[in-house]
């Protein structure tokens, strides 16, 4: 082993150690018990103050850390996406997770390899927790949407039973599960916490991110400027969402094919590799010898997941 090779382990492993102390440092930092009061019911000091649709998203973190996210323009963003993907996490939290994903895939393999498929090896696994994350997303969008004709039955019904519209949200509340429960109850208690009902529900349009759900409330808040009939509207938005739901189905069923082709050619190649690499480990470890013959596993697996990217665009069909 090159001399070099034990010198950058060294200074990567005493790098990881510093990062690790770091990070417990930041986390075990004491925070306004206000603000993490306030988090708990979906807001922030910052939004009492200054109201704004996207102070509702922030979460904050460490303060210097969040403050160097924020900087480069990704602190408010990767707030936002951890919270459509109901993550405890903060964006300072997060970005430590995966900081500290790649430093060890780096040195383990620098330590095993050499430092260039160390740097991949620690990109891959940085990678994870966004896919992780993005996953969670679209489970949590798919289920909120699912449950928009059911919230859109109890607010309809409770109008024309006579309920304000407060109550019938309330009910909203009660008798369906989360992630619907969750978000309206935010919804609620921001009212009760002095913020207007119109701000609120533009706070959960944004931490949702569903465009079902901004019609709906697009449509409450023209109603309480003009007037109208509430529960007619409504009731006429619940008559398309679920046709809108139920075209989403059927597409859903049409491409269950090509998503399982999809998902078939992008691991099959990994599954025969590992159980030839299992049955004759020296044919396979040739791919892996010193030289440019490295540079052909990589762009393979580059190609995999070009290719089910691809596949994936192709069956994501909008409605």
């Amino acid at each position: 082993m090159p001399v070099a090779v034990p010198v950058v382990v060294a200074v990567l492993v005493a790098f990881a150690v510093v990062l690790a102390f770091m990070g417990l440092w930041l986390l075990l930092q004491r925070r306004d018990p206000v603000d993490e009061r306030l988090t708990e019911y979906g807001l922030q000091a910052r939004q009492l103050a200054q109201p704004a649709i996207g102070d509702a998203t922030r979460r904050y973190g460490p303060s210097r850390l969040t403050r160097i996210l924020t900087g480069f323009g990704a602190g408010q963003r990767l707030a936002l996406a951890l919270t459509r993907a109901d993550l405890p996490l903060t964006a300072a939290e997060f970005s430590l997770i995966v900081f500290a994903l790649f430093v060890a895939g780096l040195v383990i393999g620098t330590w095993r390899l050499n430092i260039a498929l160390g740097a991949v090896f620690g990109a891959v696994l940085a990678v994870i927790p966004y896919i992780y994350m993005g996953m969670k997303q679209r489970q949590r969008l798919r289920a909120f949407t699912e449950q928009l004709p059911d919230m859109l039955t109890l607010l309809v019904g409770g109008l024309r039973a006579g309920y304000g519209l407060n109550q019938a949200l309330d009910l909203v509340v009660q008798r369906l599960s989360p992630p619907m429960s969750s978000e309206i109850g935010n919804v609620t208690r921001a009212v009760n916490l002095g913020l207007p009902l119109n701000r609120a529900l533009e706070d959960a349009v944004v931490r949702v991110g569903s465009e079902d759900f901004n019609l709906i409330v697009v449509a409450m808040n023209v109603q309480r400027e003009t007037g109208g009939n509430l529960a007619e509207t409504l009731d006429i938005i619940g008559d398309t969402v679920r046709d809108r739901l139920r075209m989403l189905n059927e597409i859903r069923v049409l491409t269950a094919q090509q998503r399982f082709t999809g998902y078939l050619l992008a691991f099959l190649p990994l599954v025969v590799g590992l159980v030839v690499f299992l049955i004759n480990p020296e044919y396979v470890s040739d791919l892996f010898a010193p030289g440019w013959v490295r540079i052909l596993p990589i762009t393979a697996v580059l190609l995999q997941i070009v290719g089910f990217l691809i596949i994936r665009k192709i069956v994501d069909i909008e409605v």
